[in-house]
C-alpha cells in the first residue's frame, strides 16, 4: 500500500506574478507602468520606470539582458531595457514591452492583474486620473 496524499488542483496554486532582471531573481522594487495603445488598440506598449531597483545593486553580478514577466501562464520578455545615469551612476531601469496583436496585449494584461494582486497595487486608467483631477478642481 503506498503513501496517499491529498489532490490539489494545480490551478488553485496560483503562483505570484514577478518581474525579473536575472532569471530566477525576483526585483522586489515596484515599478511605475504606463500604457499606450494604438487607435485600433491592436498595438501598443507598456514602459516600465524601476527607481533604484536591486538589479542595479553593485553587489549584483553579471549583465541584464532582458527583463522577464513570469506568472502562472509562463513568461514575457523585453530585450528592451536601458538604464538611466545621475552623476555618473546608474540610477533607474527603463524597459519597454511592445505587443503587436490584440491577444498579446490581453496576455500582457493578465500578467498586469496578476502582478497587482500579488504586489496589492491597483490600476490607475487614464478614466479614473481624469475623474481625480476633475474632483480636485
Amino acid at each position: 500500500m503506498g503513501l496517499r496524499l491529498p489532490r490539489i488542483a494545480l490551478s488553485t496554486m496560483a503562483m505570484a506574478a514577478a518581474i525579473q532582471f536575472f532569471r530566477g531573481v525576483d526585483e522586489p522594487v515596484v515599478p511605475d507602468i504606463r500604457l499606450t495603445r494604438s487607435r485600433d488598440g491592436r498595438t501598443g506598449q507598456a514602459m516600465f520606470v524601476f527607481e533604484e531597483p536591486e538589479a542595479l545593486a553593485p553587489e549584483t553580478m553579471g549583465d541584464i539582458t532582458g527583463m522577464f514577466m513570469v506568472d502562472e501562464e509562463g513568461e514575457l520578455v523585453t530585450r528592451e531595457v536601458k538604464a538611466r545615469f545621475v552623476n555618473g551612476k546608474a540610477s533607474a531601469l527603463e524597459s519597454t514591452y511592445t505587443w503587436k496583436s490584440t491577444a498579446d496585449f490581453e496576455r500582457f494584461m493578465r500578467f498586469a492583474q496578476r502582478y497587482a494582486d500579488s504586489h496589492d497595487l491597483g490600476f490607475s486608467g487614464q478614466a479614473e486620473q481624469d475623474n481625480d483631477e476633475a474632483a480636485e478642481d
